[in-house]
């Protein structure tokens, strides 16, 4: 009885934090004012540990305009593929006729990959 008893104690002890679920949560709460129009459509960016991917969304049709990610380059996902990656995606973006986007960071902080992708984009010439 007194084990079960300790063990129980134990258990609610430890918390484990879910980064994921955590960002998750953020990017729900970024989404509620965040939305992408056919003038200003809705650039979001997903990371993953191996690669990182940015597609251009109109979030009135739901469609996705344009798309980009590290798969098929060499280096994967570190921030020379996310230079890359955002310069492909501002390249296509302006031939497809769009020069104003709106960034969603997708709930990961400004940092690293993301502000990499962030800033070849603008120096391709999008405005955000």
């Amino acid at each position: 009885m007194f084990a079960a008893r300790k063990e129980r104690r134990l258990n609610n002890m430890i918390k484990t934090y879910d980064s994921n679920a955590q960002r998750i949560k953020r990017h729900a709460r970024i989404r509620q004012n965040l939305c992408g129009t056919e003038a200003r459509p809705r650039l979001d960016v997903f990371r993953s540990n191996a690669n990182i991917y940015a597609q251009i969304i109109n979030d009135e049709s739901g469609k996705t305009i344009v798309e980009a990610s590290s798969l098929n380059l060499e280096n994967g996902g570190n921030i020379e593929a996310a230079k890359k990656v955002g310069a492909d995606v501002a390249q296509k973006a302006l031939a497809a006729g769009i020069k104003e986007i709106v960034f969603d960071r997708g709930g990961y902080i400004y940092h690293g990959r993301v502000k990499a992708l962030a800033e070849a984009a603008r120096e391709a010439g999008l405005k955000f």
